[in-house]
């Protein structure tokens, strides 16, 4: 009774294994799902004869759909047998004897009394195993990454060492399915009852060893971005250049983890949510934006500002305990006013050129003492015809040189 039941049970499975089957993704995938089982539809909407087909085995003449941005892997017996990356529908053809089938053309001997006794062989079951996944081509997103303390890099335009906790997301690309099904994924998603997988999956050990290198890669990639000079140097620009930080974190996750040349995938964009300097660095990046400020002609106006400054402090308190104090003040703002003038282009009105003369040479004029009178009344008044100072400043300070 064992051998009839065993072989009854061979030709009843070889028997329903003569349909063809019809083969698509699985239904309500996420937008991080990489790769996935095709699922036998059987049946649709109550029609179809094709329910009780042996579980992994793929009959000649079936029908694989392929959507775009997807390509398909066919498996026999665990080896890489195929791989379709074009969308379309494709009819599946496999010497293997349990893929015989009499609705594909392959006779009726063979896919019946062989198929059976070879079944028969294992208990009843196939010999074979057959498998199909789809791999997910486009643009996977919302890949999260974070550091949980400061990471430092060495930055080119602060000249000096840069600390920051970032977090954010990035999107990656499958760029070779082969390599990625070879090198990377775990047979739990690649055998007869596999999973999907996942990236964004919390119990993906592989997608949770990613983001652990994404993060060991985030001071190489800050560093590669600051000190290149065709980003200008400007971590300020990091946050908006997207596919620029992209790259740098993708060629520190190469050099480091080999991703592309080694597993088949690549990073596409980054989107980093902050950065959060440390406190060292905050204090770096405002004075940095105070020299910028400071920069070219608008220095020269914060230079005249603090020299007129300082000549109204003296003429309001010209006397008493500030006086002296106010006096250093004004002194200050008067060798600062000279740097700025020296630094300012005023209108020249046009000198007519006349014929040189020799003339003996004078001799040199001494240059007037620091406690001239004359000379600081000049400055003064120099200062008031350029409207830096109003009559009553020059009025007080003239009363404090004279000592009125």
């Amino acid at each position: 009774m064992g051998f009839i039941k065993a072989f009854a049970g061979a030709l009843g499975g070889t028997l329903a294994d003569q349909w063809k089957d019809f083969l698509t993704p699985p239904t309500n995938l996420a937008p991080t799902a990489a790769l996935f089982p095709a699922v036998a539809q059987g049946q649709n909407a109550g029609r179809g004869a094709n329910t009780k087909g042996s579980a992994n085995i793929i009959t000649n003449g079936s029908r694989f759909v392929v959507p775009e941005g997807y390509g398909l892997l066919t498996f026999q017996d665990g080896a890489l047998t195929g791989f379709v990356a074009e969308p379309g529908g494709y009819l599946y053809t496999s010497d293997d004897q349990n893929s015989q089938s009499i609705f594909a053309g392959n006779g009726i001997l063979s896919p019946l009394i062989t198929t059976s006794w070879e079944r028969f062989k294992f208990g009843g079951q196939p010999g074979s195993q057959q498998l199909g996944f789809y791999v997910n081509l486009k643009e996977l997103p919302n890949n999260r990454f974070g550091t949980q303390s400061e990471i430092y890099w060495d930055d080119a335009y602060l000249g000096a060492q840069v600390g920051a906790i970032t977090r954010g997301t990035y999107s990656l690309r499958i760029v070779d399915p082969i390599l990625f099904v070879k090198q990377f994924v775990p047979l739990t998603y690649l055998g007869a009852s596999a999973k999907v997988f996942d990236f964004s999956d919390l119990d993906n050990d592989a997608a949770s060893q990613l983001f652990t290198e994404v993060v060991g890669s985030l001071a190489a990639a800050f560093s590669s971005y600051t000190n290149d000079p065709d980003k200008g140097n400007r971590i300020t620009r990091i946050q908006s250049d997207s596919v620029g930080f992209a790259q740098s974190l993708a060629g520190a996750v190469e050099e480091g983890y080999q991703w592309t040349s080694y597993r088949g995938l690549s990073i596409v964009k980054v989107a980093l949510a902050a950065i959060e300097y440390d406190e060292d660095t905050r204090a770096l990046l405002s004075d940095v934006k105070k020299a910028d400020a400071l920069a070219g002609a608008r220095g020269n106006s914060f230079l005249q500002q603090a020299a007129a400054r300082g000549i109204q402090a003296a003429g309001e308190n010209p006397g008493g305990a500030g006086g002296g104090a106010n006096m250093a003040i004004l002194g200050m703002g008067m060798n600062a006013a000279g740097g700025a003038m020296s630094g300012l282009q005023q209108p020249v009105a046009p000198v007519q050129q006349a014929p040189v003369q020799q003339a003996p040479a004078a001799p040199p004029t001494p240059a007037p003492a620091a406690d001239d009178p004359v000379a600081k009344l000049t400055q003064f008044k120099s200062l008031l015809d350029q409207g830096l100072i109003t009559q009553a400043d020059y009025d007080a300070a003239k009363a404090k040189v004279l000592g009125f």
